[in-house]
């Protein structure tokens, strides 16, 4: 669309695009394409430094979902969700411990880290370099420093007092907080890493034979002994007691990430890729169900109409989120049903004119839905970290041979657990997205993977990659990136000016992060929507949460037209993300 400020170009070359959450992520991903690399091998690069510069946002005890797609090949899904301890079960927490929720910080909310697993598959799978290649990167920031942005500064000075009375170990890396504009370094994980390369090196001459050794490290080797060392011991955590975790050495060493098939729709000319229903990823599918029965472009772009009908339709999608997604190798997910134009059509009959009160899931095939009970007032110990609206990373790459990648990687953030000292990183948190409820289609169970809220979008058109986008968030991810899409679609608008439009969502549904909490009638807009989206939205009532100008969302993709040119944009939210090409 002409005429139309952008906070800067959409990038447009033949040779290559990295996008993601920060610039020296996307520099790295981009010097291993100059390399010689293919995508996938700058994706690995790019997820790696991301591990180390946004230690807010993610961390290598985290989890990674990730969409691929190889030039000449099919899409696919790979899936490095770690799974539920096997000591793990819902009498262990709620009878024995006395818990209502999982915590949402400390050792006993960790899952089998998957993120390291995921980024070896997909190197030995798909790319071409060799471990130390994409390694070195996040290397010698951890080992020489990273410039420290201002998030940093204040996730550390949220958890300040918890680190010095209760985590020390993490005091020991982060305090005092390094300073805005300071380097920071983390030299016990950058030895870790290095470790990791030399064992690996030693073991074997070949590249798959050093990224067998390095899983057999993490796995199986040294760190996974710091893991279960560290797992005996007492930590406070968000419940307000100390508790210590729950990995055996079985869980980590019987573990693998896995490809899947993925689910997709088609809408308007394009063909939406997503993960299953072990992630909230299907809800972005239902909500193109739905609003392909509206005309959004009638509406105009960011109107009061068109906000309110994209609010009540995601209200609707993810209710059928809470009551029907979960690990389908567990639980007999309708996926068929709900992903349906018939089911959407008796879905979309219920969006009114009217902000809706209840949380509305539907009955595919006759089926009652099972929603969790009402939680009561969650302990939530002073000092404890609680997500925020970015506590992910994101990042996307497509190369001059057309391959394509989105990966959402996240979890082990420094404000989630104490820092594994021999290690210089913590584990994750991600089992607090299980419910301590029998009979839910997420209900804690050993070896189930938790309803993941990451989701990574691939985008087809005529049977050839187009685009790969997404967004940190939370549960705001699959509403974020919902927005760009289809402001890039029903309005014309770039890459860019579709990422830099007024952005907003909802949160009229239970949270996935402990304390689980609904925000009924909710929808929060950056204020640049403008007064009379506002008032419409209030006059329709919703509770308007008003948010500054530019605060929703860091959505990042890259694009591939049919006659082979690339494109690239990247979120100016944050001051952060950044995207590379030429």
């Amino acid at each position: 669309m002409r005429g139309v400020f952008t906070t800067r170009p959409e990038l447009r070359g033949t040779f290559g695009m990295v996008a993601s959450t920060h610039w020296l992520a996307s520099a790295a991903g981009m010097a291993v394409l100059e390399q010689g690399g293919n995508a996938f091998d700058a994706a690995v690069a790019t997820g790696f430094t991301l591990q180390v510069v946004e230690p807010h946002l993610n961390g290598p005890g985290g989890d990674l979902p990730a969409l691929l797609w190889p030039a000449g090949g099919a899409p696919v899904v790979l899936c490095a969700q770690g799974p539920a301890p096997r000591a793990a079960t819902i009498e262990r927490y709620r009878d024995e411990l006395g818990l209502s929720l999982v915590p949402g910080t400390g050792p006993l909310s960790a899952v089998v880290p998957g993120a390291f697993g995921g980024w070896l598959a997909m190197l030995r799978d798909h790319g071409t370099l060799r471990l130390r290649d994409v390694l070195r990167f996040a290397i010698g920031y951890a080992d020489e420093g990273y410039p420290v942005i201002p998030a940093i500064t204040r996730a550390i000075g949220n958890v300040d007092s918890l680190f010095r009375a209760e985590w020390t170990s993490s005091a020991e890396v982060y305090l005092p907080a390094p300073q805005p504009g300071s380097l920071h370094r983390n030299e016990r994980l950058a030895a870790t890493y290095r470790r990791i390369v030399d064992e690996a090196e030693a073991r074997s001459s070949d590249r798959e034979g050093q990224i067998a050794a390095a899983h057999d490290a993490w796995y199986r080797g040294f760190v996974a002994d710091a893991f279960l060392a560290f797992q005996e011991l007492e930590w406070m955590d968000s419940s307000g007691e100390r508790h210590r975790g729950l990995l055996a050495a079985e869980d980590l060493s019987d573990w693998a990430p896995s490809y899947e098939q993925p689910l997709s729709v088609d809408y308007n000319g394009v063909t939406v890729i997503k993960a299953g229903p072990w992630s909230q990823a299907p809800v972005f599918l239902q909500q193109l169900r739905l609003l392909e029965g509206f005309d959004l472009e009638g509406m105009g772009h960011a109107s009061a109409a068109y906000v309110h009908t994209i609010t009540e339709c995601a209200k609707l999608a993810f209710a059928d989120r809470e009551a029907w997604y979960g690990d389908p190798a567990f639980y007999d997910v309708p996926i068929e049903t709900l992903l349906s134009r018939e089911y959407a059509d008796e879905r979309r009959a219920l969006v009114g004119d009217e902000s809706a009160v209840e949380l509305r899931p539907g009955a595919p095939a006759g089926r009652e839905p099972q929603l969790a009970a009402p939680v009561g007032d969650a302990p939530l110990a002073p000092g404890v970290g609680e997500p925020t609206r970015g506590d992910t990373v994101h990042v996307d790459v497509v190369d001059r041979w057309g391959n394509m990648v989105a990966a959402t990687p996240s979890g082990g953030w420094l404000w989630g657990a104490p820092v594994i000292p021999e290690l210089g990183f913590c584990l994750g948190t991600r089992a607090q997205m299980f419910w301590l409820e029998e009979g839910l289609p997420n209900s804690l169970e050993p070896g189930k993977r938790p309803r993941t809220t990451l989701s990574p979008t691939l985008v087809g058109r005529g049977g050839d990659p187009y685009l790969a986008l997404g967004t940190p968030g939370g549960d705001q991810q699959d509403q974020w990136t919902l927005q760009v899409l289809l402001g890039h679609l029903h309005f014309g608008l770039d890459l860019q000016a579709s990422i830099d439009a007024p952005s907003h969502h909802t949160e009229a549904f239970p949270s996935s992060f402990y304390p689980r909490e609904t925000r009924v009638r909710h929808v929060a807009v950056e204020e640049r929507a403008g007064d009379e989206t506002i008032d419409g939205l209030r006059n329709r009532g919703h509770d308007v949460e008003v948010s500054d100008a530019w605060s929703l969302g860091r959505v990042s993709a890259v694009g591939r037209e049919r006659d082979g040119r690339l494109k690239a944009a990247a979120n100016p939210r944050g001051m952060q993300g950044y995207a590379a090409g030429r």
